[in-house]
């Protein structure tokens, strides 16, 4: 697998992947607080404004190329207006405070229910967008208490990669249960290489890559101290005591660990398809992917369903709503999928158009298993999830640092149900 990298794109993309939790009570008092916010801006009625994280040079540019595509098929100007990640929530704040939203926001799934629940977006169905060959899962990714107020064009999840060199030089096959991979990271580790990497660190990319651990286990983030979700961690922590998981793993995003595997410091990593344009600027890697492994054979290995999600501001002119649904047909269609999919790595949503992509890219076929049994991590408790969030990440620093993952849980759960 070959692939450019534009100068400095790692070092972008360790931004690109980090989210700010704005609490559900600020979102609230603003949104509602500017309801039909765009009545009091002038629009030019022409001109349709797509506001998304794409700065990285690459997304920026596809996401421009389908954009002018879409411009020229409706007949309508189609701009980008492009952030970083964390200030896609708050920018959109300011822009509903001074009645400016744009027509389009490009929201991580995660953040969608926390601007749905202020009544802040659109119904898509309603206003035409389709959800034909859509498959359920990412339908209800994409739906907040049974409305459907996010489109995704291409969706991601986690997946275990590991240097195939290394592990054939040792003997090893690629394991697929939690035993294995602990005995094959014990045998990996040696000198300055860890066995495995993975994010554990004090924010999203922590618990993002906690999820397949805590749900594969049947874990629910619904009850953070079951003895599901401390096996999970004890999982994590018995790693660190193999020494095959380095103690910097509480410090690390998801763009360290892929700094760590690309430099021969990892074997195994668990991580997403965000990294693989990066990956494979490294000539003489040759890596591997794989499902996560799960904690018994025959277990589903249950991953967390990221990805953005194109919504539709409630800016209180139904007219220029419904063209903005027509944008989000163009920019999902099947074609415009696939090529945004196999520019970026990650799995188009539309079911006819993945199984074009997985002919396209075989080798990246356990990418599109993965998601077939992913789910959406708000799916339990929308808005709910920044809590759980927040209280997962000081549970993990504080466990991987010595203390009883059963105790930390426990009080995480308390904080969850205390709203602290």
């Amino acid at each position: 697998m070959t692939a450019s990298s534009p100068d400095g794109l790692r070092h972008r993309r360790r931004r690109r992947n980090r989210r700010v939790i704005v609490p559900l009570t600020v979102v609230s008092a603003i949104v509602a607080g500017t309801a039909l916010s765009g009545c009091g801006q002038q629009r030019d009625d022409n001109v349709y404004t797509v506001l998304n994280s794409s700065t990285d040079d690459s997304y920026h540019s596809w996401d421009a190329a389908t954009l002018s595509r879409c411009s020229k098929k409706l007949g309508v100007t189609i701009e980008q207006q492009s952030v970083p990640a964390a200030q896609v929530m708050t920018k959109s704040l300011r822009m509903a405070s001074s009645k400016s939203l744009p027509d389009i926001i490009q929201f991580d799934g995660s953040e969608m229910p926390t601007f749905a629940e202020t009544g802040g977006l659109k119904d898509l169905k309603k206003l035409g967008v389709a959800t034909d060959d859509i498959p359920r899962g990412i339908l209800d990714y994409g739906s907040y208490k049974g409305t459907y107020y996010g489109a995704a064009r291409t969706v991601n999840t986690l997946a275990l990669f590991y240097n195939k060199d290394i592990l054939n030089k040792a003997g090893l096959e690629v394991p697929t249960t939690w035993a294995e991979m602990q005995e094959s990271a014990k045998k990996l580790t040696q000198g300055s290489r860890y066995g495995i990497a993975l994010s554990a660190g004090g924010a999203e990319d922590g618990v993002y890559q906690f999820t397949p651990f805590m749900w594969s286990n049947g874990g629910s983030e619904t009850d953070l101290g079951s003895k599901q979700v401390v096996e999970a961690l004890d999982y994590w922590k018995a790693l660190l005591k193999d020494r095959s998981l380095s103690k910097s793993t509480v410090n690390w995003t998801q763009a360290d660990v892929n700094d760590q595997f690309m430099a021969g410091n990892a074997a195994m990593m668990i991580n997403g398809p965000w990294q693989v344009e990066t990956l494979n600027t490294k000539k003489g890697l040759n890596w591997g992917i794989a499902q996560i492994p799960v904690p018994e054979a025959g277990d589903d290995s249950v991953g967390p369903l990221g990805g953005g999600m194109l919504t539709i501001p409630d800016i209180g002119d139904t007219v220029r709503e419904k063209t903005s649904a027509r944008v989000i047909n163009c920019m999902t269609s099947e074609q415009e999928e696939i090529t945004y999919a196999l520019n970026s790595w990650m799995i188009p949503a539309n079911q006819k158009a993945a199984d074009t992509w997985r002919k396209k890219v075989p080798e990246l076929s356990s990418l599109a298993d993965q998601v077939a049994t992913a789910r959406s991590r708000t799916a339990k408790l929308g808005a709910g999830w920044s809590s759980v969030s927040l209280a997962l990440q000081s549970a993990f620093q504080a466990a991987l640092t010595g203390q009883s993952s059963d105790s930390v849980l426990k009080h995480a759960q308390q904080r969850v149900e205390s709203g602290n």
